[in-house]
């Protein structure tokens, strides 16, 4: 099957993202495009961990509602969270609401401040994993790869939590780590030439 399809615009893009009115803009600008923002990072991981069992769609449509529940996903606001917050957000009916995936949110923040301790920053922890571009096949044909396995056992060991290595898979395709955006999709090129120019944290 052909893995794209014209947009608005009659140009080729991932045919994934014709499936919902939020996700053409999403893929047009964000998904695939290199992200060094410590905050950035932690939100997605954090956003990923709550789509567990669901589709990126749900999770898409609230997010500005986490963002704000969350105090923008910055690290140490959410690792200051305490059992009023817990509950605080469990009544929030703008977000998903699972016990679980919240005190998983808090204790990733804590565990994000000590991996930055470690590491200097979260981007440069995972810029460090970049894998290389051939390891999974070609475009949108896996959704584990070896690195993302080898990350999701490292931070486990860590102490995060929601952190399998789909997820972590799903992850590196968002944030740049891996461009899989289909071959004959125009944003390739464009996520290509914004990871030509990107200076790499760490390096």
């Amino acid at each position: 099957m052909d893995k794209t399809l014209p947009g608005p615009d009659g140009r080729p893009r991932c045919r994934w993202c014709a499936s919902a009115p939020e996700f053409p803009h999403y893929h047009d600008t964000e998904w695939g495009f290199p992200v060094a923002d410590d905050r950035r990072l932690f939100e997605k991981l954090c956003l990923e961990g709550f789509q567990s069992g669901l589709s990126w769609r749900t999770i898409l449509a609230k997010r500005e509602n986490f963002r704000v529940a969350f105090h923008g996903f910055a690290i140490d606001a959410v690792a200051g969270f305490g059992s009023a917050d817990v509950e605080r957000l469990l009544a929030d009916a703008g977000i998903v609401r699972h016990r679980g995936k919240i005190e998983a949110a808090i204790n990733n923040a804590r565990r994000a401040q000590d991996l930055i301790a470690a590491e200097g920053s979260l981007a440069a922890y995972f810029w460090r994993h970049e894998p290389p571009p051939d390891e999974h096949g070609p475009p949108q044909s896996a959704s584990t790869s070896a690195t993302s396995v080898r990350l999701s056992k490292d931070l486990l060991k860590r102490g995060w939590k929601f952190v399998g290595p789909t997820t972590l898979f799903a992850f590196m395709q968002a944030m740049g780590l891996i461009n899989d955006h289909a071959q004959g999709c125009v944003i390739r090129a464009e996520a290509a030439k914004a990871r030509a120019g990107f200076r790499v944290p760490g390096r």
